[in-house]
């Protein structure tokens, strides 16, 4: 059996608010998970940051469960940026496993990393637990998305998102070439 593929993206609004704050982000949501595209268990980092998506009343257009598999993986970012997708999430991959390779298909398609978030993540997630050091979360413009690699269990997906979530939307708007604030 195949994985699932990117599931089409219709209807989806134009990003062009004026000003951050006042912005639509148009969001797809990426389960990396070999386990999970199988069928052999419930994707349950997907549907954590989908709630997180509609508490800031971002709008979910594209979701996807891909095995770890750089090509797959790089395949659906693109397919979602192209879709308009202003902000990706994807959630697992980011620890040490042989399989883990979110940071390395996110770095093989993108035009500029954002250290400032991996970093934050790993820093106010080491006041949860001192395994956050291992995590190797990041950010990175891809297209015209920002893409945010977060940690494959639920609870620390969405604890990051919400650590770095103020600067979210003036991020995307810098990735979509929107005018800003600053």
């Amino acid at each position: 059996m195949g994985a699932p593929s990117p599931s089409p993206c219709f209807g989806m609004t134009n990003l062009a608010g004026v000003g951050d704050n006042n912005m639509q982000i148009t969001v797809g949501i990426i389960t990396v998970s070999d386990r999970a595209s199988r069928g052999e268990y419930d994707d349950l980092g997907g549907p954590a940051l989908k709630e997180v998506a509609a508490k800031n009343s971002w709008s979910v257009l594209c979701e996807a469960i891909v095995p770890d598999e750089i090509e797959q993986l790089q395949a659906t970012i693109r397919s979602f940026a192209e879709q308009g997708c202003g902000l990706i999430l994807t959630t697992g991959g980011t620890g040490l496993a042989a399989r883990d390779i979110t940071p390395e298909a996110i770095r093989g398609l993108m035009r500029v990393e954002l250290p400032g978030f991996g970093e934050v993540m790993r820093a106010e997630s080491m006041k949860i637990t001192p395994n956050a050091i291992l995590s190797r979360n990041l950010a990175a413009v891809v297209g015209p998305s920002l893409v945010i690699a977060l940690p494959g269990k639920p609870s620390g997906a969405v604890e990051c998102l919400g650590f770095v979530a103020g600067a979210i939307p003036h991020g995307v708007a810098l990735a979509q070439r929107l005018p800003t604030s600053c």
